[in-house]
């Protein structure tokens, strides 16, 4: 997926008016063309930060519906429906910045050496268990690939070096990264929302 300038500064003007429209309990205004590439149906991650902190993160894993519709609702999600964070305030909107990782396919890996600290994100699955990691959360900490694997594997509850065994499948992916901010706090580390 190619997306220009004019594509990311759109669903990042969606993303704001999605959380916006929630907070004022109007609907967002809808867009006329938006283009074929918007329409396509691609996973993707909404971050949330304030003050370099992280304040909320949901995203689809999976392309179950067109990227401007995820980009909207995940945005939504991700400043109201956080588990680990209470809802967004009108207060905090002000200097709310909005990272959006929009994916590629998942793709099974055969072999921990096709990982790329830096280019590739982890979604580590075994049984019930599941786990992922953006690319930039690698970055953000400096870590390695087997520190990335380990972490991978805890996010998902399990053992650190879980990605060892024969039952566990190790999926990587891209992803093209921008936001309305300098890149500061690496992306979200949570559980998909659809795995």
């Amino acid at each position: 997926m190619n997306l220009n300038a004019a594509d990311k500064k759109l669903l990042l003007t969606q993303a704001r008016a999605s959380i916006e429209a929630h907070l004022n309990g109007t609907s967002v205004p809808a867009v006329k063309d938006p283009g074929p590439i918007l329409c396509e149906r691609r996973g993707a991650f909404v971050s949330l930060h304030r003050k370099g902190r992280l304040r909320g993160c949901i995203g689809h894993l999976e392309a179950v519906k067109p990227l401007l519709q995820t980009v909207r609702e995940m945005a939504a999600a991700a400043a109201f429906h956080d588990p680990r964070f209470r809802p967004l305030q009108k207060g905090e909107l002000l200097d709310l910045e909005i990272e959006i990782s929009v994916l590629s396919p998942m793709r099974l890996i055969k072999s921990t050496d096709e990982i790329e600290v830096g280019k590739h994100g982890l979604y580590v699955v075994q049984g019930f268990c599941r786990g992922l990691l953006l690319p930039q959360v690698a970055t953000q900490y400096n870590w390695d690939r087997l520190a990335f694997l380990e972490q991978t594997c805890c996010k998902a509850g399990l053992p650190p070096d879980a990605w060892k065994e024969t039952s566990t499948q190790i999926y990587i992916f891209t992803a093209d990264i921008f936001g309305d901010h300098p890149p500061a706090s690496g992306g979200c580390s949570q559980e998909p929302k659809s795995p």
